[in-house]
């Protein structure tokens, strides 16, 4: 009787997860479609299905040209960018939380942030960059995203160098680049000055066909292989000592998922700038609602993330249209007030 009670519990369980991850899909379709719509100018739903059922059927159907151009070369890059950029932002901080066993771990943690806005600032600033080209901001934001992981990385190779020092590790090379960056921006004029203001910001509005397809590649190589480490993550939960026991090698396991999350998230920075609080509250908020299975944890935070940054981009352009506010500082805003409710949940509950 007892073990078909249980039974009955666990279904009743994964019914409530599939089904939240499910609503989460018809929500990123609606944003989607939203999104494709608002603007400058705007476009009715017969608009946006005859662009769509021209670009990917060749239905030959009459579509305007400038619809064409707005809704496929613009507005669905856009779209597309910030649902993948939204995933993997989610599943790359909810893995860093429990690999470091920290409840405020995110993408930024490790310093990616800081040391991608210093790349960044010196390539608008004094023109050094890694590579020339139109690439260039993005190239040097990512070679300098990928330092402090570095660092981080050879830190973990260390035995007696817990996940608390790595956390520490991460802070210092934040501090450490944002002192070269605060040190670039005394000496740029107004315009640099700007420029490296509105990347730190994070923007989804350079978004473009060519961005999609790399960061796709990207994607498409390292979330299966995070997917891989799930069940080792949910033996992490119980502690490092309990993990060993059950025959994880834990000091390896931290290292594929400290180097596989900072690629993932050094990927996304240099093609977004710095887009803040997706990576930190999304896990946060599932997790509340679906219990910590990193099995089902990891897909349902990846699809919330990119629901929460795909709707904060249509807000983004609604909030002063015609105008277009950057995405990052719209995740800031609704981000604060979360992180806040999180850690008063947290003294009252006890959830992390």
């Amino acid at each position: 009787m007892k073990s078909r009670i249980i039974q009955l519990k666990y279904r009743k369980a994964i019914a409530r997860k599939s089904v939240f991850i499910f609503l989460l899909l018809i929500v990123g379709f609606i944003l989607g479609i939203t999104g494709l719509g608002i603007g400058p100018i705007k476009y009715s739903f017969s608009d946006i299905v005859g662009v769509l059922t021209n670009s990917f059927l060749n239905t030959g159907s009459e579509v305007a040209p400038t619809a064409q151009m707005v809704i496929f070369n613009i507005r669905l890059p856009r779209i597309i960018l910030a649902l993948l950029c939204g995933f993997g932002l989610a599943i790359t901080g909810m893995q860093m939380q429990i690999i470091l066993r920290n409840p405020l771990a995110s993408p930024f943690t490790l310093g990616v942030s800081s040391g991608a806005a210093f790349g960044a600032g010196l390539a608008i600033i004094s023109g050094i960059t890694v590579i020339g080209g139109k690439y260039m901001l993005v190239g040097n934001a990512f070679v300098f995203s990928l330092l402090p992981c570095l660092v981080v990385f050879f830190l973990s190779r260390i035995g007696s160098c817990g996940h608390g020092m790595l956390i520490l590790a991460g802070i210092a090379m934040n501090f450490i680049f944002s002192s070269f960056s605060t040190l670039l921006s005394y000496f740029s004029n107004s315009e640099e000055l700007k420029a490296l203001s509105l990347w730190t910001m994070g923007n989804l509005g350079r978004a473009s066909w060519d961005d999609i397809v790399s960061l796709s590649i990207i994607l498409l190589i390292t979330v299966p292989l995070l997917f891989m480490q799930n069940q080792k993550l949910n033996v992490l939960n119980a502690g490092d000592e309990s993990a060993k026991g059950l025959g994880v090698n834990v000091e390896r396991t931290r290292i594929v998922v400290l180097v596989l999350t900072s690629l993932v998230s050094a990927s996304i920075i240099c093609f977004t700038g710095m887009i803040g609080f997706v990576g930190l509250v999304s896990p946060h908020i599932v997790r509340l609602l679906i219990g910590n299975d990193a099995r089902y944890l990891m897909p349902a935070s990846g699809l919330f993330g990119a629901v929460f940054l795909l709707g904060s981009d249509v807000m983004a352009l609604k909030i002063i249209e015609p105008a277009v506010l950057p995405a990052g500082i719209i995740t800031s805003f609704t981000g604060c007030p979360i992180l806040l409710y999180l850690i008063i949940k947290k003294q009252k509950d006890r959830v992390w």
